[in-house]
């Protein structure tokens, strides 16, 4: 404990200079803080909760992310009402899939990251560079994604510098490719992405797009059972960002109900939504 002339002082490594990055300040002074430096016992395996499907639409003047709200434990429901849709910063989104607990605490970490490089070096982090940024905290995470706690994000947010929404994937190795028009990962990815196909055109609207997004996590839900479809029972709705060059804005349950009761409305007697 300090004493004397010294208490209350930061310690020095808050006064150094040195790096914009968070994630770079903690690996020097507290490495045991990082979830990637976290000791698993050798070959150890466990059962933990996996967040499941994320899509991400493109429309005009933005990007659309919305995700289920089921997370899994093998043929348990872990959770029906996860959030795995967050704010990255003003103007992006990120999606998580995979090991929910990891995930959730490298989204966190991930959004100190952006607001300590905004404060340090007193402008934001372009796009791409948020994207690469992320890339760098999964590739850490290799080595518990090898013992099964892997985590896949989506990452999608406005470039300032382009006027247009964005999207980039990433493998568990910490790949970053960069999408065009609309993505998904998790368990139901498969056919929420053969849905997309189908239903995404160039020119849609904001609502346009979240409807798109909807209805590709209806299709997944439909064959996937890892992924929660709307509960109307208990009003449980997909979690929808939009994010244009007014920031992320999350819609409400009220509006969600809405595009949710349409979508299902147009479902009846047609389950497999013919067009």
């Amino acid at each position: 404990m300090t004493t004397g002339a010294d208490a209350g002082r930061l310690p020095a490594a808050y006064l150094s200079t040195g790096s914009s990055s968070f994630t770079d300040f903690v690996g020097a002074h507290s490495p045991h803080l990082l979830p990637s430096r976290r000791a698993l016992p050798v070959g150890s395996t466990m059962e933990a909760p996996h967040g499941t499907t994320i899509v991400t639409v493109t429309y005009d003047g933005g990007v659309v992310m919305a995700g289920d709200r089921r997370a899994t434990m093998g043929n348990l429901i872990a959770n029906r009402d996860m959030e795995k849709v967050f704010a990255g910063d003003e103007y992006s989104a990120v999606g998580i899939a995979g090991t929910a607990g990891i995930a959730i605490e490298l989204v966190k970490l991930f959004q100190v990251e952006l607001e300590h490089y905004e404060k340090i070096e007193g402008t934001l982090l372009s796009l791409e560079g948020k994207a690469n940024r992320l890339a760098s905290m999964i590739r850490a995470n290799l080595g518990m994604a090898m013992q099964g706690l892997a985590v896949v994000p989506l990452f999608a947010g406005y470039d300032l510098d382009k006027r247009t929404g964005r999207i980039f994937s990433y493998d568990v190795t910490g790949g970053c490719y960069e999408e065009h028009d609309h993505h998904s990962v998790g368990s139901g990815s498969l056919f929420a992405r053969g849905a997309m196909k189908k239903l995404w055109r160039p020119g849609l609207s904001a609502d346009g797009a979240v409807s798109v997004a909807v209805e590709a996590l209806y299709d997944a839900a439909d064959d996937d059972s890892a992924t929660g479809g709307p509960d109307v029972g208990r009003r449980i709705w997909p979690t929808v960002a939009v994010v244009g060059d007014q920031g992320v804005v999350f819609r409400s349950d009220d509006e969600l109900r809405t595009t949710v009761e349409a979508v299902i409305a147009a479902r009846q007697g047609n389950p497999g939504g013919a067009r």
